[in-house]
C-alpha cells in the first residue's frame, strides 16, 4: 500500500507532465493570433499598432465617399469643388447658417457655361436631384467665368457660400433671394439684387449656335423649364456654394481657410 505522500507526489508529477505537453499548443495559438494582427496592420498601414481592428461595415460607404457613390465626377463636378462645398456646409451648419441641412447646391464655374454645372444634391437620401445649366455674369467672361466681384453694378458673378432665403415674383418672374455669408466676397448680394431666376437665354440652342449660353447681370440664372422646381427645392435656408479655382477667392475665404472657431468664419 502506497503512503499518502507518495500518492500526492505522483498526482503532482502527472499534472506537471500534462501541463508541459500543452505548452507548445498554447504558444502556437498565441503566435498565430499575433501573425493575424500583423497581417492586418501590414494590409492596412493606417491601423495603429495598439488600435482595435474595426469592421468597415459599421459606417456605410455612401456616407464616407458621397462624391464617388453619386458618380459626381462623371457628371462633371470637380472633386475640389465638392470637397470645398462640404467643408463650408459643415461650417455653416455649426454656426446656424443652414436651416435645411438636407440639401446642398453647388455651381462649378471651373466648367464652361456649355456644360451642366449646377448640382442640387439631396444629402439625406443620397441623390442628385438636378444637374443643369446656369448662367454667370456678363462681365465675368463669355464661355468661362473667370472674373468676379462683390461690387454693385459690376455685372459680375460672386463666388463663395450663400444661404437661400424666401421667394418672390419680380421682373424675372418667380425668383429666389440669396444672402451671401462671406464678408467682402459676396455679402453685397442683397444690395446687388443677386437672385436665382429663370431666363430664356439659358438654353441649349445657344450652345449650338455660339458655343455658350447667355449671361446675366450677375445672377445664377437657370433654364425657364426648370427654375421653379429647383427654387422650390432649395428655398428657405439651404446652402449654395459657387466655386471657381480663383486664387484670390481661395486665399481670402475665411470659411475655407479658417483656423479658428467656426463662430468667427463670417466676421
Amino acid at each position: 500500500m502506497k503512503k499518502p505522500y507518495l500518492k500526492k507526489g505522483c498526482l503532482f508529477f502527472y499534472s506537471l507532465i500534462i501541463f508541459l505537453l500543452h505548452v507548445p499548443f498554447v504558444f502556437a495559438k498565441t503566435k498565430s493570433q499575433g501573425n493575424f494582427l500583423d497581417k492586418k496592420r501590414t494590409a492596412n498601414p493606417t491601423i495603429a499598432k495598439d488600435s482595435p481592428i474595426v469592421s468597415s461595415s459599421i459606417i456605410p460607404i455612401e456616407k464616407i465617399n458621397l462624391y464617388d457613390s453619386l458618380r459626381l465626377g462623371s457628371l462633371g463636378l470637380a472633386r475640389r469643388a465638392f470637397d470645398y462645398a462640404m467643408k463650408g456646409f459643415t461650417v455653416m451648419k455649426s454656426v446656424g447658417e443652414v436651416a435645411n441641412e438636407n440639401i446642398i447646391s453647388i455651381i462649378d464655374f471651373s466648367k464652361p457655361s456649355s456644360q451642366k454645372r449646377l448640382f442640387v444634391i439631396d444629402l439625406a437620401n443620397c441623390k442628385v436631384l438636378y444637374n443643369t445649366y446656369v448662367a454667370h455674369g456678363m462681365q465675368s467672361g463669355k464661355e468661362f467665368a473667370n472674373q468676379f466681384s462683390n461690387k454693385v453694378e459690376s455685372n459680375k458673378s460672386s463666388l463663395g457660400f450663400y444661404e437661400t432665403l424666401s421667394t418672390y415674383n419680380g421682373g424675372n418672374g418667380y425668383s429666389l433671394k440669396l444672402q451671401g455669408v462671406e464678408k467682402g466676397i459676396n455679402d453685397n448680394a442683397t444690395k446687388r439684387a443677386i437672385v436665382i431666376h429663370g431666363a430664356n437665354y439659358v438654353d441649349e440652342s445657344l450652345i449650338h449656335s455660339q458655343g455658350y449660353i447667355g449671361r446675366s447681370w450677375g445672377c445664377p440664372a437657370l433654364p425657364q423649364r426648370l427654375h421653379k422646381a429647383i427654387i422650390d427645392v432649395i428655398k428657405n435656408g439651404t446652402c449654395l456654394f459657387i466655386f471657381s479655382p480663383d486664387n484670390k477667392y481661395l486665399s481670402h475665404s475665411r470659411i475655407l481657410n479658417q483656423k479658428m472657431s467656426p463662430s468667427f468664419a463670417f466676421k
